[in-house]
């Protein structure tokens, strides 16, 4: 049942005329026939009791058409760039680009410098001379307005965009409005500003709760989006003014060395809700994790929308049978195959759930879009979690519990793609390196079949799709994974970019740094020349070669 929830946040819902130019959202389909062709899944007695209300929902501003310059290393040194369309389209000459992720703790944790300079400055060399694109680093909400509202110190990150401009690097900004630490391969711990914690200390109901009423500091509840409640602005107000802050200071880069902004939208940088957090030992691979709808905003929000289906009984809480953290979905009443999640409660509560997560993106694209319409050869993405464990089930509990309402009967990605392609956005996803048999099968883990329903879906909805891997791998046969999955295919259905994970020690010693250098030559050459791998590999070598000096001395200084 896709249904578009009438709400308001903390309040309850208030049925509302439109403006011109204003999108409606729809509480619920009108009738069986109009379920059915939006891909729901209703039954028809229950979808006729539905009454229709409307919200106001700001229409999405135009994106600014240009993307990152996907070039190849003799076009970036002659500045030739090919930019997409509004859905990520290219008319490339090279394949697919590599960006590298930098390390979590580039910056140091006062904003005011790069940490290891030194081997920033060999790290960047040694990229560009393996002929990666760029690299991407996250701009930390928790380091750059830590002082106090309104007090930005990108310092550090201006340092950063120099070295990549002179590298001829370009850089994918990520508006990371999320703690660092507690998620997977977390190494450092930022949390959000202090004067942002401190009202969360004041009024807890603006974390994220869980059902035993722990509270998550990873990401402001989504419930609290609108309430002027951080010093009288509202979280997606702060998260604005940072990003027109970071483009200000900034404006020397955008364009020409900054190509892309991805903008964080929950834990991890991700748009989904913390229902698998690793700290404290709350969660571990492959539990189902939890629903995290307990705040005293999202509660306020289900009761109205409960109401408004005329079923207040559903709105005290979520699923009472939902399990624990760590538990499969056959233990749970609401997971299991014949459970409540097929349910016509449970069919209105998942969409209840999954529709806040959908209208939080479109908050925040939307004052994305305002502040960077009109800066040319910059696009926005948005970055989609891999949840592959328990796929092979039929409710996808890991992925209900994250906001993602997928199961075996319904599409939870296409109302995503279609949110980001309204904002002319591009769809980042993960766990692109990963294949199904590394994977424990009792968990009934699918990547691949979640990568590929995921690309159909951003194909559908026409964005562009970009990717990462979601675990550090420097082996050949994950690298061959990801070119099977975003390069090697026709080129209307190639990634637009692939991040690697992640700039180290580790990446740079000499085997690991002989097959990356491989790795970017296929990625970027795909659809470009018709060489053999044996050529791919004895030039790959020569890069290794070339470049044996500048490597050793950014594993060296890295690992200081």
């Amino acid at each position: 049942m896709a249904l578009n929830l009438t709400h308001q946040t903390g309040a309850a819902a208030i049925a509302a005329t439109p403006a011109p130019g204003a999108r409606a959202s729809v509480f619920a389909a009108a009738s069986p026939a109009a379920a059915a062709a939006a891909g729901s899944v209703v039954a028809p007695a229950q979808a006729a009791s539905l009454r229709v209300q409307a919200q106001m929902v700001e229409p999405a501003q135009p994106q600014a058409p240009d993307m990152f310059q996907a070039m190849a290393p003799d076009q970036q040194q002659q500045g030739e760039a090919a930019h997409p369309d509004a859905g990520g389209e290219e008319a490339r000459k090279v394949g697919v680009p590599v960006f590298v992720m930098m390390p979590l703790d580039t910056v140091r944790k006062d904003g005011s410098a790069l940490n290891r300079r030194k081997a920033v400055q060999a790290s960047l060399a040694a990229l560009k001379s393996a002929g990666a694109a760029g690299i991407m680093v996250d701009v930390w909400w928790g380091i750059a307005e830590s002082e106090g509202p309104g007090q930005y110190n990108f310092a550090g990150y201006i340092e950063l965009m120099e070295m990549a401009k002179k590298a001829g690097l370009k850089v994918q900004a990520v508006m990371s409005f999320h703690q660092c630490g507690g998620n997977v391969g977390d190494s450092v711990n930022i949390p959000l500003p202090k004067w942002v914690t401190e009202e969360m200390d004041k009024d807890q109901d603006l974390a994220y709760t869980d059902r035993c009423g722990r509270r998550n500091y990873e990401y402001i509840s989504l419930g609290a989006d609108t309430l002027p409640a951080l010093k009288g602005r509202s979280p997606v107000q702060c998260y604005a003014d940072f990003m027109r802050a970071f483009r200000d200071h900034m404006a020397p880069y955008m364009g020409n060395t900054i190509c892309e902004i991805q903008v964080g939208m929950g834990p991890a940088g991700e748009l989904r809700y913390p229902s698998y957090p690793e700290s404290n030992g709350t969660w571990s691979f492959p539990g189902i994790g939890e629903f995290q709808c307990y705040d005293r905003y999202m509660r306020a929000s289900l009761k109205a929308a409960a109401e408004a289906v005329g079923r207040p009984e559903w709105g005290n809480a979520g699923p009472e049978d939902s399990g624990s953290y760590n538990q499969w979905p056959e233990d749970t009443g609401f997971f299991r195959r014949e459970g409540g999640w097929n349910t016509d409660y449970g069919q209105f509560f998942m969409s209840w759930y999954s529709q806040m997560l959908v209208e939080h993106g479109e908050r925040i694209l939307s004052a994305c879009s305002s502040v960077f319409t009109g800066t040319p050869g910059v696009k926005v993405s948005v970055k989609v979690a891999g949840i592959h464990w328990h796929y092979g089930t039929r409710s996808h509990a890991p992925e209900l519990t994250a906001g993602y309402y997928n199961t075996r009967n319904h599409d939870g990605y296409l109302p995503i793609a279609r949110m980001i392609g309204r904002h002319g956005a591009v769809l980042n996803f993960t766990c692109v390196e990963m294949r199904n048999h590394e994977q424990p099968q009792d968990a009934q883990c699918m990547p691949e079949a979640l990568v590929s329903q995921v690309a159909n879906a951003a194909k559908e909805a026409g964005v562009g799709l970009a990717g990462e891997n979601a675990l550090p791998r420097y082996d050949e046969t994950a690298h061959d994974q990801v070119l099977a999955t975003a390069a090697e295919k026709a080129e209307e259905d190639r990634m637009v970019a692939f991040t690697y994970l992640r700039m180290g020690p580790d990446l740079f010693q000499p085997d690991n740094w002989r097959r990356f250098a491989a790795f970017v030559k296929r990625m970027t050459e795909t659809g470009v020349r018709d060489v053999s791998r044996e050529q791919v590999e004895r030039e790959a070598q020569g890069v290794a070669h070339a470049t044996q000096g500048v490597v050793q001395e950014a594993a060296v200084a890295l690992c200081n």
